[in-house]
C-alpha cells in the first residue's frame, strides 16, 4: 500500500497503463479522458453486458451530490472522508460541501496513483482538501494516515463515504469488517453513505456483469439487497432506506423506476447513534 501525500513536490507517481483500475473504468463510464486502453477494454466488455452502466454511473454521481449537500446543509456535517473516490470529475465532493460551508474539510482516498497525480493538480490551492493514496482494505492505516489526521478530527462527526467502492472489495477481503472498523473509528453523530451493485433476481445481466468484471478487472462483486443491508449493521438507516440510487430523495420525479438503469445500483445513508 502506498501512502503518498497529495502535495509534496518531490513525489514521483509511477503508472502502469497496461493494468486496468476501477477508478479509471469508472472514468470511462463518466465519459472522462483520464483512462487507458486497458480500462476502456473492461468498460467496453461491461457495456456489452449492461449498456445502462453509463446511466448507472451518472445516478451514482448524482446521489453523491444530493447526500453531500444535504448532510452539509441540513445536518451540519463539516468533514467528509471519501473512500475509493476515483478520479476528479465534474462537481467533486469538496465542491459540493464547500459551496454549503467553505470551511468543510474533505479527504479523498484511492488506491490508484493517478488519482493522486490529478488531485495534486486540482487541489493545490485548496487548504481544506487532501488526496491520499491508500488501500481501504486496511482501514486502520487509512485512519492513521497523517494527511487524514491533519484534515479530519475524529472527535467530531464525519461522513464516511463508500460510494461505489465496496463492490470492488471481494468477500474474502471482508467488506463488512472494513465497514465495522470504520464505524468504530468515528464518533456518534457520524454518517455512512454506501452504494453497491445489486443482484437483480429477474435479470441475468447482473450475474454476467459480475463474471466479466471479476475476470477482467479482478473486482466487481454484485451483491444481494440483504448483503448490502449488512453493511449498515450497527447504524440507523435514514429514510427512504436502502433504495435504487435515483430514488434516494430525488430532486425531480423519476418517471420509470423499473428499468435496469435505475434498479441495478442501490444505496443508502445511515447515522451512528
Amino acid at each position: 500500500m502506498s501512502s503518498d501525500s497529495a502535495y509534496p513536490g518531490s513525489d514521483v507517481v509511477i503508472l502502469d497503463d497496461g493494468v486496468p483500475t476501477a477508478a479509471r473504468v469508472y472514468d470511462v463510464m463518466l465519459n472522462g479522458k483520464d483512462n487507458y486502453a486497458a480500462d476502456r477494454k473492461v468498460a467496453a466488455a461491461s457495456l456489452e453486458v449492461m449498456p445502462e452502466l453509463k446511466e448507472i454511473a451518472l445516478h451514482n454521481r448524482a446521489m453523491l451530490h444530493r447526500v453531500v449537500r444535504q448532510l452539509a446543509a441540513d445536518e451540519g456535517i463539516t468533514q467528509f472522508l471519501d473512500l475509493g473516490s476515483g478520479l476528479p470529475t465534474v462537481r467533486n465532493t469538496h465542491e459540493v460541501a464547500q459551496e454549503v460551508n467553505p470551511d468543510a474539510k474533505v479527504v479523498y482516498v484511492d488506491i490508484d496513483p493517478i488519482v493522486l497525480a490529478h488531485g495534486r493538480a486540482l487541489l493545490q490551492d485548496n487548504a481544506n482538501t487532501r488526496v491520499v493514496t491508500a488501500d481501504i482494505r486496511e482501514p486502520e492505516e487509512v485512519i492513521a494516515h497523517p494527511d487524514v489526521r491533519e484534515m479530519i478530527d475524529f472527535g467530531k462527526p464525519v461522513c464516511v463515504m463508500l460510494c461505489g467502492i465496496l463492490h470492488h472489495i471481494l468477500d474474502e477481503e471482508d467488506p463488512n469488517g472494513i465497514v465495522a472498523k470504520l464505524r468504530d473509528a468515528v464518533p456518534a453523530g457520524s454518517y455512512f453513505f454506501i452504494t453497491n451493485f445489486t443482484r437483480l433476481s429477474d435479470s441475468s445481466e447482473s450475474e454476467e456483469l459480475e463474471r466479466v468484471l471479476l475476470s477482467q478487472l479482478g473486482t466487481g462483486r454484485v451483491r444481494t439487497p440483504a448483503e448490502l443491508k449488512g453493511f449498515f449493521d450497527g447504524l440507523e438507516i435514514l429514510l427512504p432506506g436502502i433504495v435504487p440510487l435515483a430514488l434516494w430523495r430525488p430532486e425531480k420525479v423519476v418517471t420509470d423506476a423499473t428499468t435496469i438503469g435505475v434498479r441495478f445500483m442501490t444505496g443508502g445513508v445511515a447515522i451512528k447513534r
